[in-house]
């Protein structure tokens, strides 16, 4: 497992480091090829902040955590993301393709593992219109929605706007 450690709003030190690279590489028992995991450390306003992503497969493990301090906060991190996969092991292993990139001998069952289920309780369908990326906030926040999908007027592809919880905006544009 290859880790990158980002610091954001702070400096990074050998120690913080060294630690969080130990802990993360916890997870690699999790996976049968080689993965990257990206960690951002951050401090926000007294928070210490932790945000790491791990892409394996076509899927992506993410998780966000915050506390005081921020070895809690690497901690907080790997628990909630071993949970993830506890979590969502039976629906990964129902798929074909990613059985090739989960070790499963390694992950302990939840004990409602059996219990979730997804399931769609609406179907909405709309005409979308294209326009950019300013309109669709204008749009969104018009609606009092969160997110809001549109055709890009300038990429001509569908992407999605998104309110985040520092109040600014996010874009989601697809890679193919």
């Amino acid at each position: 497992m290859k880790v990158s450690i980002y610091g954001k709003n702070m400096q990074l030190t050998d120690a913080l480091k060294e630690a969080t690279i130990k802990k993360i590489k916890r997870l690699e028992k999790f996976f049968q090829q080689d993965v990257d995991a990206k960690v951002v450390l951050s401090i926000e306003n007294k928070d210490q902040k932790v945000e790491v992503t791990i892409p394996f497969n076509g899927r992506i493990a993410r998780v966000e955590e915050s506390s005081d301090d921020m070895y809690n906060a690497i901690d907080d991190a790997v628990e909630s993301l071993e949970q993830q996969i506890r979590k969502h092991k039976t629906k990964l292993l129902d798929k074909r393709q990613s059985s090739q990139s989960i070790k499963f001998e390694n992950i302990e069952p939840l004990e409602d593992d059996d219990d979730i289920e997804f399931k769609v309780v609406k179907t909405k369908r709309f005409a979308i219109k294209p326009m950019g990326i300013e309109e669709a906030i204008l749009q969104m926040n018009l609606l009092k929605h969160n997110f809001f999908v549109f055709l890009n007027a300038d990429t001509e592809e569908v992407n999605v706007v998104y309110k985040r919880k520092d109040n600014n905006y996010g874009l989601i544009e697809p890679e193919l």
